[in-house]
Parts: C-alpha cells; sequence; structure tokens
C-alpha cells in the first residue's frame, strides 16, 4: 500500500518508564503551588492564541482535563486548584505513575471514556484542555466553537493545532510544548512559574542534545500500533523531536503529519536500526514486540534482529512536560547502543 498521511484517529488509547531523576525534577516545580492572579484581576480578560485564533480569557476556576498530557500542563504550572477534574481513557498508563501523582488525587476522575459535551456540562467547567482531534471532535460533538457558544472556555495544544480547521498553526513539538505552558501561564495569571518550568525543560532538553552521539544519526522507526498497516509517528507530534534531539533520525520525518499510517513496505526500506514501541494501557509494549519478532514483514529488520527495542510511555510521547522525561530516557539509551 501507499504512503497514506491521515491524522490518528481518536480512541481511547496510548514502557511504562522506572522513576528516575527527571521525575524528581518535575516534583521539584511543583512543590509549591502557583501565585494565581488576584479576585479582581480573575474577571479581566486576557486574550491568548487559541491555535492561530485569538480568544480573550478570564481566568478558569473549573478546568477539565483530558488525558495525561492536558493535566501535566495544568500540574506543572502549580494550577491544581484550578483543575476540577480530568477525563482518562482506561488505555492510558495509570495517574499513580505520574510525577504528579499527589495532584491527581486532589481533583476527580470524570470519566474513562471520551471527552464528551455532556460530561464537560455536567461538571459545571469553565475551561475544557485537550487536543484537536483527540478529545476535541467535530464526530463526537465537542468543539471549541461548539464549547463557545456554551460559554465555556477551551485551549488546544499547539502541537495538534497542524490540521486545525480555519486556524491552523504549526511549531516544532517541543516549541509547541513550551508554547502551551506560556500561554496558559498568561491565561491563569501565572507567567512567571510559567517562565520557570518552560526555562527548566529547555535547559534538560538541551544538555540530552550536547550528549547526543556524534556521526550518522542512528534511524529510528516508531511503532505505535496496527498489523495490516503500522501507525508511527510523523514529524508533527513529540517523539520526532524527541528521536532527533536524542541524536537519532525519524525514519518518517519526511512525513508532515502527526500520527500517520504507513506501510510494511516502507519500513523495511528504511533498515531502522531502533524501534520505539509506544506503550499504553489496550496494546502493552510486550504484544507489540512479540509481533514485530514475528512478522514476515519486520523479523528481518536490523533493528528487530539486534533487539534494539526502546518503550516509550504513552504519556511521554503525547504532548507534555513528561516529553523530556521520555528524551532523557531515550538519550541515555541511544549513548549505550552498539552500532
Amino acid at each position: 500500500m501507499p504512503l497514506t498521511v491521515s491524522p490518528r484517529p481518536p480512541r481511547a488509547v496510548r514502557p511504562r518508564a522506572v522513576v528516575g531523576p527527571a521525575v524528581a525534577a518535575a516534583l521539584l516545580l511543583t512543590g509549591c503551588g502557583a501565585d494565581v492572579a488576584s479576585d479582581s484581576a480573575k474577571s479581566e480578560k486576557t486574550t491568548v492564541k487559541r491555535c492561530g485564533e485569538p480568544v480573550p480569557y478570564t481566568v478558569p476556576e473549573r478546568a477539565v482535563a483530558y488525558e495525561g498530557g492536558s493535566a501535566d500542563k495544568l500540574f506543572s504550572l502549580g494550577l491544581t486548584d484550578h483543575v476540577h477534574g480530568y477525563v482518562m481513557p482506561p488505555a492510558n498508563p495509570p495517574v499513580s505513575e505520574s510525577p504528579w501523582a499527589a495532584e491527581y488525587k486532589k481533583v476527580k476522575m470524570l470519566s474513562d471514556d471520551l471527552l464528551n459535551k455532556e460530561l464537560v456540562v455536567d461538571a459545571k467547567s469553565d475551561f475544557v484542555v485537550a487536543g484537536w482531534n483527540s478529545g476535541f471532535s467535530d464526530q463526537r460533538g465537542i468543539t471549541p466553537e461548539i464549547l463557545d457558544k456554551l460559554k465555556i472556555q477551551s485551549f488546544m495544544h499547539t502541537e495538534s493545532c497542524y490540521n486545525y480547521p480555519k486556524y491552523p498553526e504549526r511549531a516544532d513539538p517541543f516549541d509547541a510544548l513550551y508554547t502551551d505552558l506560556e500561554r496558559l501561564g498568561r491565561i491563569f495569571r501565572v507567567e512567571d512559574k510559567a517562565d520557570e518550568v518552560v526555562s527548566d525543560l529547555k535547559r534538560r532538553a538541551g544538555a540530552v542534545r550536547k550528549q547526543a552521539p556524534k556521526g550518522d544519526p542512528v534511524p529510528v522507526f516508531l511503532y505505535d500500533s496496527g498489523t495490516d498497516r503500522p501507525f508511527t509517528a510523523g514529524n508533527q507530534v513529540p517523539p520526532n523531536d524527541i528521536i532527533k534531539t536524542a541524536g537519532g533520525r525519524n525514519v518518517f520525518d519526511g512525513l508532515d503529519e502527526r500520527w500517520t499510517q504507513v506501510n510494511w513496505e516502507s519500513v523495511a526500506e528504511a533498515e531502522p536500526e531502533v524501534v520505539i514501541i509506544l506503550d499504553y494501557g489496550d496494546q502493552p509494549a510486550k504484544k507489540k514486540i512479540e509481533f514485530l519478532k514475528k512478522s514476515a514483514h519486520t523479523r528481518e529488520l536490523p533493528a528487530v534482529k539486534r533487539n534494539n527495542f526502546f518503550i516509550l510511555d504513552y504519556n511521554e510521547g503525547i504532548s507534555g512536560p513528561r516529553n523530556i522525561d521520555g528524551l532523557e530516557k531515550f538519550g541515555k539509551y541511544l549513548r549505550e547502543l552498539k552500532r
């Protein structure tokens, strides 16, 4: 089958990583809550971009976050008191594994299903954070435009704005992460905290970049899912920046897409030396590795023959502060890889 470029279909999805220095750093960043605006300032509106659209915001008091990336961004900024709850499909790794596990305990789990308008309305939410074509969806009847009409504020991950109708916005995935934190900082009037968090993430990413192995970048294939046709990462999602910053090369970095479907012939032609397995609840990494070792399409790949598998946690692969945790782990893996 020829290469296809389609958005990753929305579904209730996504190695579980060992807790290390990155987690400790994240916890340190959230040790104390941010100083949110005074009551008098909360009713004032601040205009911040939602993808390419300038939107006026008041300070939210009952935020709803869809999936770990959204919640992590809010928790990393010390905004727990402004989060009413979260929606977490069961395929997501348990929140107990998050660096912000203590913050998750302080808010409500509203659903283990996909995001929907009724849930948001029932929660009396005044702010929803999600991605386009994942949390927000025309097909499921919950979009920023629909919520605007209900006077419910919303915010979309910049990384997902690539194909947002009317107001597309494009940024490299890590830059999109930093942009989100800065924009959320403005919405909640915690700009100083946002600057602190972003500066630390950039510092950590820069340290990995400096330590990247010299020479030709290692060709890397990210395997999300799929047997007949694999889903993988184009150049518009965080794993592309994780691979590039650590010293590798995403074999599908030429695809100007987010999560997309390809064919096994193109994977074989790329001869990846490393396969990153995106690990999530309903499709654990172990089963994916077993498939790759047995499939006639992949068992002769250099990475598979050498058992060069790196497991990336779901919340390290979708847009959120844990992208940098995944980067640090993958950077270490590449530095120790024997070629």
